[in-house]
């Protein structure tokens, strides 16, 4: 305990003095680019350390996450390899020394090391974010461990697993997902040279990178076909921005041979021929495209990333962000019958808040800042307990269900891994900028330092809970350029004072409301966009909706009633509960909503200042961010008032 309240107090103190994941946005890394986005862009996105967040809720998940990835000891992420690599010796096999992982961590699951991977990233993105030196040696640690199990391995092969698990898949014999795990390395690997400096990280990266060339160049074209078909996350996103980082076209080869024919060619030919598919192992393959379009400007690679993005978000994709159940696609005309236990996996929407970036570079549409901010509230922010900072694999929306988190020792799932950035990157998005000014995308307190204007734009606001935000400029001297200010599609009737006097609104919602004039220090920006209550149905039965404010899905309070112990965390003596999970959900549980349909706000009551509503039947509805350790509802079962 003593440790944890030391670590703590050390990001503490960082803090006082921001955020992206794994993934090359255009605007970010200069210097460090042989090859730069040469695609046409609307905006460009911030370097992450130019970024820092003001206490709000999201800086308290990223303290709470900051702390969980610090306390891992880097000889337990370490020790799957130095085993694979024959460099670990222990008496009775280490127990005396080294506490395994558990979970997908566990020495005999083929996916261990993947949480290494996503921990590398992590702690470029906390110590970017940050400037806290905790976290550069906590990368630098793990990168020096693993230099040494590289060179004990000797061909540039680097994992946790050995090699032969690469061989299967190139045989097509069983094998989990070899090359989705090595994905994970690639990224947090480069992650830690762009964000922290380390050249060693690099210098691993290229070897790794090396080894898969020599690997794979002598391969024909029926075995690349077959040894694809197994899920390989999104290495090829990872082989494009080696290749921009160095230049070496036999990365830019690799990226290429990873290319999916039965994924991509019917997104080229905007088919939406998803059917029952794995949905997070579509998504990755997407977002290499995206990176292909920035570098080659491959139009194909344009159009399908952009027809793929809006068929996820206009056809599948729930009230709350979120997509997928039980990991796979669905008919989205029969949504109302997969509100299941098992809907949103996290990593599906961690995936698509990363091509919604690339997207928004591209476009600078406010759809798809409306869209990131819907995930991010309703979703990402929701996913860690704010109790004990585990995360969930999914965001059930069966009604009476509840979230089911990780434990410390015993997970280690995907969406860990993922999670452990999703809670290091919260100011990834909250700021753009082009030649004409500065895209403010999101109300989240924070400060960005617009280095190229020689200005910082300081953000507080108490939003969602208050409809208000306040943005303040601090420059050495006078400067002329424009403030963009997202009207989301929730709000109309916005009102914006620059120095407490009116400014004239004439955009409309789903657009930006452009200020331009000469800043001076001191200046002040206040904007008021009034939040409203609306209903969503699903497609294919009216007789079935989600309440939201503004962006926040609310969700209705449904007590604690049949949650049998160890709930509502996973149970590590079961074989993947989270996906058999049994919610004892009481057969008399409430689930149906007295509505007036053209004016839900007559429905409901706000209570005081925070975000907690009544009905006149009793219920109690609330952000569903804010649903933790009991049960809820946010599909109602509609009855008209």
């Amino acid at each position: 305990m003593r440790n944890k309240s030391l670590i703590l107090m050390t990001i503490c103190a960082a803090l006082s003095t921001g955020l992206s994941a794994q993934s090359i946005y255009p605007g970010q890394h200069a210097g460090k680019m042989k090859k730069v986005t040469t695609a046409p862009i609307q905006v460009e996105s911030f370097d992450l350390k130019d970024v820092r967040l003001l206490p709000s809720r999201f800086r308290d998940n990223m303290m709470r996450d900051s702390v969980w990835m610090t306390s891992i000891a880097t000889n337990r992420l370490l020790h799957s390899f130095r085993n694979n690599a024959g460099v670990f010796a222990g008496r009775e096999g280490g127990y005396m020394t080294i506490k395994k992982l558990g979970g997908w961590e566990s020495l005999d699951c083929e996916l261990r090391g993947h949480t290494t991977g996503h921990l590398l990233s992590a702690y470029a993105l906390m110590y970017a974010s940050t400037g806290s030196e905790i976290f550069k040696l906590k990368g630098d640690s793990l990168v020096t461990g693993l230099a040494e199990v590289q060179a004990a391995l000797g061909n540039g092969y680097l994992s946790a697993y050995p090699e032969e698990l690469i061989n299967r898949n190139i045989r097509g014999t069983s094998v989990w997902a070899p090359w989705y795990t090595l994905h994970k390395l690639f990224s947090g690997l480069i992650d830690q040279y762009l964000y922290t400096d380390n050249k060693q990280a690099l210098e691993v990266v290229t070897r790794m990178g090396d080894w898969a060339y020599n690997k794979l160049k002598p391969l024909d074209e029926p075995t690349r076909k077959r040894m694809i078909r197994n899920e390989f996350g999104g290495v090829n996103e990872s082989f494009y921005n080696l290749y921009a980082i160095t230049g070496d076209e036999r990365y830019q080869w690799l990226a290429e041979f990873f290319y999916h024919n039965d994924v991509i060619d019917p997104l080229k030919e905007q088919r939406d021929d998803l059917g029952t598919k794995h949905t997070n192992t579509f998504i990755p393959k997407v977002l290499a495209e995206a990176r292909n379009y920035e570098l080659t400007q491959d139009n194909d690679s344009r159009k399908l990333t952009d027809f793929f993005w809006h068929t996820m978000i206009d056809h599948h994709t729930f009230a709350p962000g979120c997509s997928s159940d039980k990991e796979h696609y669905f008919d989205p005309q029969q949504l109302s019958k997969h509100l299941t236990g098992y809907t949103g996996e996290t990593c599906c929407t961690y995936n698509m808040l990363k091509l919604s970036r690339h997207l928004f570079c591209w476009t600078g549409d406010a759809k798809v800042a409306d869209y990131y901010e819907r995930a991010l509230y309703n979703h990402i922010l929701g996913q860690q307990d704010p109790e004990t900072g585990m995360v969930s694999y999914f965001l059930p929306l069966l009604s009476g269900s509840h979230k089911v988190y990780s434990t410390r020792e015993n997970s280690f799932w995907c969406c860990v891994g993922s999670g452990f950035e999703n809670h290091a990157k919260y100011g990834e998005a909250i700021y753009y900028h082009n030649d004409q000014g500065i895209y403010v995308n999101l109300f989240i307190p924070s400060e960005v330092n617009w280095k190229a204007k020689r200005i910082t734009l300081r953000q507080e606001t108490a939003f969602p809970a208050a409809e208000n935000t306040a943005l303040t400029i601090q420059t050495d001297k006078p400067v002329t350029t424009t403030i963009y200010l997202r009207y989301p599609s929730w709000s109309k009737n916005v009102k914006v004072n620059v120095n407490g006097k009116k400014v004239s609104v004439k955009q409309k919602p789903g657009s930006y409301i452009a200020v331009t004039r000469q800043w001076k220090d001191g200046d002040r920006i206040e904007a008021n966009y009034p939040m409203s209550l609306q209903l969503e149905t699903t497609p294919d039965n009216p007789q079935k909706g989600a309440l939201l404010y503004g962006p926040l899905v609310l969700a209705g309070e449904s007590g604690t009633e049949g949650m049998q112990a160890p709930a509502p965390f996973s149970d590590p003596a079961l074989y993947n509960d989270y996906y058999t999970y049994n919610y004892h959900i009481p057969a008399e549980l409430n689930t149906t909503l007295q509505i007036d349909r053209k004016h839900p706000g007559h429905s409901l009551q706000r209570t005081g200042e925070e975000l907690i509503f009544k009905t006149s039947q009793g219920n109690v509805l609330k952000p569903l961010y804010d649903l933790h350790h009991q049960r809820y509802v946010v599909y109602w079962d509609l009855i008209e008032k």
